[in-house]
């Protein structure tokens, strides 16, 4: 379906004025009964359950939360006639997914009424085989047009559907995108294929369009989001939103595109200048809540008017959802090891994407302790949480970092070791944390000549010596396109998770603090902030 968008301001409000004593118009100039429908969305959300401190705003003191955001949406569809609730993938993470292998993921959403759900790259963190198993729970379709078993042509999961409330019915494409395949474990992805993600969406739309009322893709795609609590308050490390609106424009009769992965908050959709597809993305974790009505010609299946805005989820102002709120506890009371205070800290601990931080600083001293090695190497897109001052949790820490990863030492050149900083510093999946070194870089040069130099024991850096590294498996592997791990040779292979050793610092007695900065050193800082997430070329 071809549609215009006839107007960028807001809800078109049509009124039918008649004057005390006039007879109606004749038949023939009645103006036809629009239609309205709403969209809400999430996307992102990563186990984010729990309210967390908004230190970067004035206004509030919390916001996000489960149960709060649970609230937020019934509060919204007793409000509207016709509604929709869809998420754009990446539900998986954390501690609790992790113990229950993405059963309580599905069992919140279950609670909540999703309608549909496209698959996210953290979907994979326990392997297909485990996402194949715990999406059987969820009675709402979970989509990925483009997914299939390698060599076949055989759709890992449901590609498309058609959801229909009071009469209206709309068409939902699901889409995985190859920067999301490249975010995650490749072994967790090995006998999958990622197809192309534009043919795709078109074999699925052209099957939708003329059936339905609205056709709406859930992508995944796009840069990888900067793992930073206040993202949405750094201009620094906002995302773009380039590959939905390339996908928009490349695909024939969408009106609705509602993005995740980047968590490049829209706060209000992008209007697609050549195709006019509403283009809308929250910032992920659950501190919104994107709120898209629409006004639809029912005749021409044109949408002619929209108000689309993200609600914040005001913790404070949200009687939690008793109902979530209930299921919550109940599994964490099967878990109840997962709220031992398991140590203290004297500081909050804070992440950062594109910078030094403090926890990630915290996590490289503890892995290179461990390997007793030159150098120790954490991605800050690892680092999902920060850690507050005082008590913490066996569930604050795991959230911290909940992967399945197994710590492993390799031997490395210095040339090896040059190139994963300058990969780091393209900034593509934010800097490493580094333990035992310092680096000095320019982000005015040229990708892949941003090193101005290199410390390893207080001595610079040779390119022709090797060097003793701690990693873990998901580096090693060269995932997170860091590639010049593949050439790293092998010395310890078999050794613990990462949370084992996170557990055993905490639970050393002392109260955990930062450690000294200053391992990461720019020339100059010239990463620019973004007035908008919107690409200049496509401002209207």
């Amino acid at each position: 379906m071809h549609h215009r968008i006839l107007t960028r301001l807001g809800v078109v409000l049509v009124a039918f004025t008649l004057a005390v004593g006039c007879a109606p118009p004749p038949p023939e100039a009645e103006t036809p009964v629009l239609r309205e429908a709403t969209l809400l969305y999430t996307n992102d959300f990563e186990s984010a359950y729990d309210p967390i401190p908004a230190f970067w705003r004035d206004d509030l003191d919390h916001v996000g939360g489960i149960a709060q955001l649970a609230t937020l949406v019934e509060q919204i569809r007793a409000e509207e006639k016709t509604s929709f609730l869809l998420d754009a993938g990446d539900i998986f993470t954390g501690t609790l997914a992790k113990l229950t292998r993405g059963e309580l993921p599905f069992e919140l959403m279950t609670t909540m009424d999703y309608d549909a759900m496209c698959i996210g790259n953290h979907e994979f963190e326990y392997g297909w085989w485990v996402l194949r198993d715990a999406m059987q729970r969820a009675p709402f379709p979970v989509l990925a047009a483009n997914l299939f078993y390698e060599g076949t042509d055989i759709p890992f999961t449901q590609q498309w559907t058609i959801l229909e409330r009071d009469g209206f019915r709309i068409g939902v494409v699901g889409i995985f995108g190859t920067d999301a395949a490249t975010a995650l474990f490749p072994p967790h992805l090995e006998g999958l294929e990622v197809r192309d993600p534009v043919a795709s969406a078109r074999t699925a739309v052209s099957r939708l369009r003329d059936e339905v009322d609205l056709v709406v893709l859930l992508t995944h795609q796009g840069k990888t989001a900067p793992m930073q609590t206040d993202d949405e308050a750094d201009a620094a490390v906002h995302r773009d939103i380039d590959a939905d609106i390339a996908l928009a424009g490349a695909v024939d009769g969408v009106d609705v595109l509602i993005g995740g992965h980047a968590d490049a908050g829209q706060e209000e959709p992008f209007i697609h200048p050549v195709t006019g597809t509403l283009i809308c993305q929250t910032y992920g974790q659950g501190t919104r809540l994107g709120y898209l009505k629409l006004i639809i010609d029912p005749e021409t299946r044109e949408l002619v008017g929209h108000d689309g805005r993200l609600l914040v989820v005001a913790s404070d102002e949200l009687e939690p959802h008793p109902v979530v709120a209930g299921k919550l506890a109940a599994y964490r009371a099967r878990y109840p090891e997962v709220d031992e205070i398991i140590g203290r800290t004297a500081e909050r601990l804070t992440r950062r994407y594109n910078e030094e931080s403090s926890l990630g600083d915290l996590f490289a001293d503890i892995l290179r302790d461990h390997g007793g090695t030159d150098v120790a190497f954490v991605h800050s897109g690892g680092i999902r949480a920060d850690l507050p001052a005082g008590n913490v949790t066996r569930e604050n820490l795991l959230d911290a970092f909940p992967f399945i990863d197994f710590v492993l030492t390799l031997r490395m050149t210095g040339s090896q070791i040059l190139d994963v900083l300058e990969q780091s510093f393209t900034l593509e999946r934010g800097v490493l944390q580094v333990s035992g070194m310092t680096a000095t870089y320019d982000l005015r040069r040229a990708e892949g000549e941003r090193v101005v130099g290199v410390e390893i024991g207080g001595e610079a850096l040779d390119p022709d010596a090797a060097y003793t590294v701690t990693t873990f498996d998901f580096l090693a592997s060269g995932a997170d396109l860091y590639s010049g791990f593949l050439g790293a040779e092998p010395i310890e292979t078999d050794g613990p998770e990462i949370a084992d050793l996170l557990l055993a610092r905490f639970a050393a007695g002392d109260r955990v603090a930062g450690p000294d900065g200053g391992r990461r050193i720019p020339v100059v800082w010239a990463a620019p902030p973004r007035a908008s997430r919107v690409p200049e070329r496509w401002a209207v």
